[in-house]
């Protein structure tokens, strides 16, 4: 490859990893084209799935400020860049490495800060960013149910008690 190619291939990376707020850094050795196009098809909402050369990506990445990432970067890569939800494509790559086995998630990177494959899997096992909004509105709103139950406790007993009073002053004048 001559320089020019190699600098704007270096340049492509890069806008890669500015874009994308994860990447996730795959060995896709022993899958088919047929594999690959059916992953790439998966993840396609989300993510851009490109093959890429090790010592051109290891520049990319020095020059976009993510260090560290050189340790990933051996044998055949491929790497998974998240334009959308980070946690669906971490999803999307486990649950097609559990389908092929050949798929292999060597790590990552999301906001800036590398990732090993243990923390890309167990990003895997998070819900969903709507999932967890709704859970999190959900307990929002039971904390103020409680606050608003416990306002108005006062309030309530008063006027239980009240109308005790009324009630038993009511018996009384009726049986003098």
């Amino acid at each position: 490859m001559a320089r020019p190619e190699k600098a704007a291939a270096v340049a492509e990376i890069v806008d890669q990893f500015r874009e994308s707020n994860a990447a996730v850094l795959t060995e896709y050795r022993g899958l088919t084209v047929a594999q690959l196009k059916e992953l790439r098809r998966s993840l396609s909402g989300n993510a851009t799935y490109a093959v890429v050369k090790n010592t051109l990506t290891s520049i990319a990445a020095k020059e976009v400020g993510v260090e560290g990432i050189d340790v990933d970067l051996q044998g055949p890569t491929a790497i998974a860049f998240s334009t959308g939800d980070p946690v669906a494509v971490a999803k999307g790559l486990r649950d097609f490495a559990k389908a092929n086995p050949a798929l292999v998630v060597k790590g990552g990177v999301l906001d800036g800060r590398v990732m090993t494959s243990t923390e890309i899997n167990k990003l895997a096992d998070l819900e969903s960013r709507e999932v967890l909004l709704a859970k999190l509105a959900g307990a929002m709103k039971g904390k103020l149910y409680q606050a608003a139950y416990l306002f108005t406790a006062p309030t309530a007993q008063a006027a239980r008690a009240i109308d005790a009073l009324r009630q038993k002053q009511e018996s009384e004048s009726a049986a003098a």
